[in-house]
């Protein structure tokens, strides 16, 4: 797994590559923490590039959104959702949890 940040003046883009499981997913909390520490709290995350999903890929998106939502300071949006990670997203009942956009412009138009 690959991930590049973009900082924007709203808000930052994370470009994930890859796949994210068991053994990448604590990458994908890191970078979520470190924009956290630096008071960004309004994250796009860009999955054009995403070719694979597990459950602990989704538990990170969930701790990264809990913690940019907690005092109202953001939240985590999805971007470019390929169908198999959005099909189990639906399945695994994530989808009320997130914004979903289909391009990353719409997104940060979103902040």
């Amino acid at each position: 797994m690959e991930i590049t940040t973009q900082k924007f003046k709203r808000c930052d883009l994370l470009a994930i590559k890859g796949k994210v499981d068991s053994f990448t997913a604590p990458d994908l909390i890191k970078a979520i923490e470190a924009l956290n520490n630096t008071n960004r709290f309004k994250i796009i995350i860009d999955m054009s590039e995403l070719e694979y999903m597990s459950s602990a890929g989704f538990r990170a998106l969930l701790l990264g959104q809990r913690n940019c939502k907690r005092y109202n300071r953001g939240e985590i949006v999805l971007a470019s959702v390929p169908k198999k990670v959005m099909d189990a997203l639906e399945l695994t009942g994530f989808t009320p949890l997130f914004k979903i956009f289909d391009e990353n412009i719409s997104a940060v138009g979103n902040f």
